[in-house]
C-alpha cells in the first residue's frame, strides 16, 4: 500500500528552509510570476473579495446620527466603533480589545490556520484580486510576464510596462483615500479633495504618503509584506500544531512522483510532478515540502491540483484542506470536537468585549476635592468642601447637568452656573461645595455619593470623599 511510502522531506534536504523562497542563492530578489489560479476555490474567493470591497469601500459612506460607523482617529485620540465614541479615558477599553484580539488569534490559528490570510486578509484580496488581475490584464499570465521582463525596452514594452504602473497607482491613490477616510471622516476628506490645496497642506500631503506608501507594497513589495513583514507568519510556527487544519498536500497518495504516462507501470504516486501547484502559488513555495510559513492558505494550489487530478482520471484532493495528522492517518479533515471547543471560545471572548463595548456608559464623570483647600464650618452645625467636577459626553447632544447629594442628608452649592454644561462629544467642568451637617460627619473621611441628573433622568453616580471633623460622641 501506498500508505508505507515516505514524506519526501524524509528522503530529501530540506534546504528550501534555509531560505525565503523569494530570494535566490545569491540573495537577490527573486520574482514571482503566479500563473492565474481557476477553480472552485478561486470562484469563492472572488465573491467574498467583491464583498469584501463593497464592504470597504462602502463603510465610510454610512452615519448613524451624524457619526460615521468606524473612525480611527489616531492623531486626535478619538475612535468610533459602530457610531460609538472612544476617548483616551476609555484606554482600558482599548487595552482589554488588545488582549482578546491576541487571545483570539492563538485560538483561531490553532484551530483553522491562516484561513484569515488567504480569505479575509487585505493584503491578500487588495493583491490577488485586484492588483493581480490588472496585472494578468495589462502584461498576460505568467509566462508572458517572464517573457516582457527579459525582452529589451521597445516601445510596446514601454507602453504596457508604463499603462501597468499608471494603473497601480491610481489604484493606490483611491485606496489610500478611503483609508484615510476611517482616520478623519469621509466629510473631511471630501474637502481635502474639493477645497483648495493650500487649506489643506497636512491632509494632502498625508494622502500622497499613504498612495505611495501602498503603491510601492502591491507594486515591488508584494507578497514580501506576508513572508517578510507580517508576525502573523511567524507566529503561525508557533500556534499550529499538528491538529491544525492546514493546506496540505497529501504525501502517503502522491509519492513517489512520476511521468502521468508511468504511473501505473512504476507504481507510482498520483503526483506527475508538473509543478503547476508551484506555478500558481504567489509566494512561490512549493506545497508539497509541508507546512511553510510563506503559505498564506490561498488555495490556488488546491485549484491546480484538482484540475489535474481531473484532467488524468484520479479522485481530487491530493491537495487539500486538511491536518497533519489527518494525512498520516489517512483520514478526511472533520470539525472535531476540538475545532467545536476554539470555535465556541472564539465567539465567546468576541461576545464579551461586544458586551463592554456596548455597554459602556456614554456619559463620565470624575469628582475630586479641590487639592489644597481644607475643609471650611459654616457656623456651628455645618462642614463644607469644595469639589471639581470633569465630565466627558460622547453622546451627539449638549447636555445641561444638574449634581446632586444623594443618601446623605446635606446639600451642594454651585459656583458659577447651576448646571455643569458639556457640548456634544466633548468635556465640561464645574465646581460646587458640599455642604452636610456636622452630626453626620462619623469619621475624617466620609464617602459620599453624587448623582449626575439630566433634568429627571439620573445619569450617573459618582463617588468621593468628604473631609471634616468627627461629631463629639454624647
Amino acid at each position: 500500500m501506498k500508505s508505507n511510502i515516505p514524506h519526501i522531506n524524509e528522503i530529501e534536504t530540506e534546504s528550501f528552509r534555509d531560505r525565503i523562497s523569494t530570494v535566490d542563492d545569491k540573495g537577490k530578489r527573486n520574482w514571482i510570476y503566479a500563473y492565474k489560479p481557476k477553480g472552485k476555490f478561486y470562484n469563492i474567493r472572488t465573491i467574498l473579495s467583491y464583498i469584501y470591497f463593497i464592504v470597504f469601500f462602502g463603510l465610510p459612506f454610512i452615519h448613524i446620527d451624524g457619526r460615521p460607523l468606524f473612525l480611527f482617529n489616531i492623531p486626535e485620540g478619538r475612535f468610533i466603533i459602530f457610531s460609538k465614541v472612544f476617548w483616551p479615558q476609555d484606554f482600558f477599553i482599548f487595552g482589554l480589545t488588545m488582549i482578546t484580539f491576541i487571545f483570539f488569534i492563538i485560538l483561531f490559528t490553532a484551530a483553522f490556520g491562516r484561513l484569515f490570510c488567504g480569505w479575509a486578509c487585505p493584503q491578500t484580496n487588495f493583491m490577488e484580486m485586484m492588483f493581480r488581475r490588472v496585472e494578468y490584464w495589462v502584461l498576460g499570465d505568467a509566462p508572458a510576464q517572464r517573457q516582457l521582463s527579459k525582452a529589451p525596452w521597445t516601445g510596446k514594452k514601454i507602453y504596457k510596462v508604463t499603462l501597468k504602473h499608471v494603473l497601480f497607482f491610481l489604484l493606490s491613490f483611491i485606496i489610500a483615500n478611503f483609508f484615510l477616510a476611517y482616520v478623519i471622516g469621509i466629510k473631511e476628506l471630501h474637502k481635502i479633495i474639493t477645497e483648495p490645496v493650500t487649506e489643506h497642506v497636512v491632509g494632502f500631503t498625508s494622502l500622497l504618503v499613504f498612495s505611495g506608501i501602498f503603491y510601492a507594497v502591491y507594486a515591488f513589495f508584494r507578497e514580501q509584506a506576508c513572508t517578510v513583514v507580517c508576525p502573523y507568519g511567524r507566529l503561525q510556527s508557533v500556534l499550529l500544531d499538528k491538529n491544525s487544519m492546514i493546506v496540505a498536500y497529501d504525501y502517503k497518495r502522491g509519492e513517489p512522483r512520476g511521468n502521468a504516462k508511468k504511473l501505473e507501470a512504476n507504481n507510482l504516486g498520483d503526483c506527475i510532478d508538473c509543478n503547476l501547484c508551484v506555478k500558481v502559488c504567489p509566494t512561490g513555495i512549493d506545497i508539497r515540502n509541508g507546512v511553510q510559513m510563506e503559505c498564506v492558505g490561498c488555495t490556488a494550489c488546491i485549484d491546480a491540483c484538482d484540475n489535474v487530478m481531473e484532467s488524468i482520471g484520479k479522485p481530487k484532493g491530493l491537495i487539500r484542506y486538511a491536518s497533519e495528522n489527518s494525512i498520516a492517518n489517512g483520514d478526511p479533515l472533520k470539525y472535531t470536537t476540538r475545532m467545536k471547543l476554539y470555535t465556541g471560545l472564539c465567539l465567546l471572548v468576541l461576545t464579551v468585549l461586544a458586551v463592554i463595548l456596548f455597554t459602556r456608559n456614554d456619559i463620565t464623570a470624575t469628582v475630586m476635592r479641590t487639592p489644597g483647600i481644607l475643609y471650611q464650618e459654616k457656623g456651628e452645625d455645618t462642614v463644607s468642601n469644595l469639589y471639581n467636577i470633569k465630565v466627558v459626553n460622547k453622546t451627539i447632544q449638549s447636555i445641561p447637568l444638574t449634581v446632586k447629594l444623594e443618601n446623605t442628608p446635606g446639600s451642594i452649592q454651585m459656583v458659577g452656573n447651576a448646571k455643569v454644561q458639556v457640548e456634544k462629544e466633548g468635556q465640561g467642568a464645574g465646581s460646587f461645595f458640599i455642604l452636610l451637617p456636622r452630626n453626620v460627619i462619623t469619621n475624617r473621611k466620609t464617602e459620599l455619593k453624587v448623582g449626575l441628573y439630566q433634568g429627571d433622568k439620573k445619569i450617573t453616580t459618582v463617588k468621593t470623599t468628604f473631609l471634616g471633623p468627627v461629631a463629639e460622641s454624647k
